[in-house]
C-alpha cells in the first residue's frame, strides 16, 4: 500500500490533504522521515508514526453503540456531549462518524464507522434499508393509527412520506407503544408520523 493510501485511510484527508501533511508534518516510517507519498508501506509490519502519533491503520472500523439519551449524534459539537465523547481515547480513530442519526432525546443503537461506502449503503433512499424504532406514546395507539401509516403520511411543511408500519405492541388510555418500521430517514420522521395520525383522528 502507498503512504499517502495509508494516511488517508487514516484521517488525514484527501490524497491533497495527504501531501500537505507530508509536506509539513513529521512522517516517520520505521523512524525515517519520508515526504513521499508514492512510497510502498506494509501496514501489518511497518511503523508510521504523523508527528509523534502512531497511525493504528485499519481501513475499516466498525463499531455498535447504544445511543443514551441527551447525546447528539454527530462528530463534535461546542455544547452537547457527541456520540463520539462515549468512545474510549483507544478507540477514537481518526473519520469515525455515525450512520444515520437519533434525536438527543432518542436512545438506541448506532452504527460508528470510518466505512463511508457502507454507510451510502445504508442511507441512500434507493437502498430501500428499513429503519426500526421502539416507540412510546401519550394516549391510546389504534387500528386508525396503523391505517394512517400505511397509507404515508404528510407533514406540516408538506412532504409526503413513504408509507410506513406501526405495530402497537401495548396499548390503554394513558400510554401506548409500538415498533415503528420506516423506508428513509427523514428529520424527527417517527415523531412527525405519529403526530400526523393522531391529528387525522
Amino acid at each position: 500500500m502507498r503512504l499517502d493510501k495509508l494516511l488517508a485511510h487514516a484521517g488525514y484527508g484527501t490524497r491533497k490533504d495527504v501531501k500537505t501533511v507530508l509536506k509539513k508534518k513529521e512522517v516517520t516510517v520505521n523512524g525515517l522521515r519520508v515526504r513521499d507519498g508514492a512510497q510502498k508501506i506494509d501496514p501489518e509490519r511497518d511503523q508510521v508514526i504523523v508527528s509523534g502519533q502512531l497511525i493504528d491503520y485499519a481501513a475499516k472500523r466498525y463499531f455498535m453503540l447504544h445511543k443514551p439519551s441527551g447525546v447528539i449524534s454527530a462528530t463534535e459539537d461546542e455544547r452537547s456531549r457527541t456520540v463520539l465523547d462515549l468512545f474510549q481515547p483507544e478507540d477514537r480513530f481518526r473519520g469515525l462518524f455515525p450512520v444515520g442519526r437519533l434525536d438527543k432525546d432518542t436512545e438506541g443503537l448506532l452504527l460508528i464507522t470510518n466505512d463511508g461506502d457502507l454507510a451510502h449503503r445504508l442511507l441512500a433512499p434507493k437502498k430501500h434499508v428499513d429503519k426500526v424504532y421502539f416507540a412510546k406514546v401519550t394516549g391510546k395507539l389504534t387500528d386508525e393509527d396503523v391505517t394512517v401509516f400505511e397509507k404515508g403520511v404528510t407533514f406540516l411543511d408538506g412532504y409526503a412520506a413513504l408509507p410506513a408500519e406501526l405495530t402497537i405492541l401495548t396499548a390503554t388510555e394513558v400510554k401506548s407503544e409500538a415498533r415503528v418500521t420506516i423506508h428513509e430517514g427523514k428529520f424527527h420522521q417517527v415523531k412527525k408520523n405519529v403526530r400526523s395520525a393522531r391529528k387525522k383522528k
